[in-house]
């Protein structure tokens, strides 16, 4: 199947968050306090996203404060943390929205992220993820995780979906 036609039928949009909604870099002060740096274009992105009457959600193996508060600001519909078995809650989320995996984007970055990808009507890889992750990915984004990949991501389905410039005329 062609790029474009797995476009077609997404509706729902999944990510990572470490090395996919940040550059995989996890900062800690003297007193143990975690810092990630989010990029403001994935931001608006998930916000379009949404705005075009669509679902965001996020998987991560971690639990991150800064995840709760950067979801919640952006609207996210559903987030895990701490998910060792991402492939189990995917197939959850799909059953609690009445979707099938082909309605599903993945966007991943290492080796957890495997299964989802494999399973998901548009399965994706950023930049500078794992190689084997690259390999079995439908689509590997231009821009490396945490500078824009989600973005990126979102632009794909929607300019193929034939609503991104409905999208721009509304800014």
């Amino acid at each position: 199947m062609k790029l474009e036609e797995r476009c077609k039928s997404i509706e729902f949009i999944v990510s990572d968050v470490d090395g996919v909604l940040t550059d995989g870099g996890v900062l800690l002060d003297n007193e143990g306090i975690e810092a990630k740096q989010y990029h403001i274009r994935d931001g608006l992105g998930i916000k379009v996203w949404r705005k075009a009457g669509f679902r965001f959600g996020i998987i991560t193996g971690r639990n991150s404060q800064t995840v709760r508060l950067r979801s919640s600001e952006l609207g996210i519909d559903v987030v895990r943390q701490g998910v060792d078995d991402k492939l189990t809650v995917a197939n959850d989320f799909l059953k609690h929205f009445g979707l099938n995996p082909q309605q599903l984007a993945y966007i991943g970055d290492d080796l957890p992220d495997l299964p989802v990808v494999r399973i998901a009507g548009l399965g994706v890889a950023v930049n500078d993820a794992a190689a084997e992750l690259r390999e079995a990915a439908h689509f590997v984004t231009t821009a490396p995780g945490g500078r824009g990949a989600v973005r990126e991501l979102v632009e794909l389905i929607l300019k193929a979906q034939g609503r991104w410039a409905d999208i721009v005329r509304s800014f």
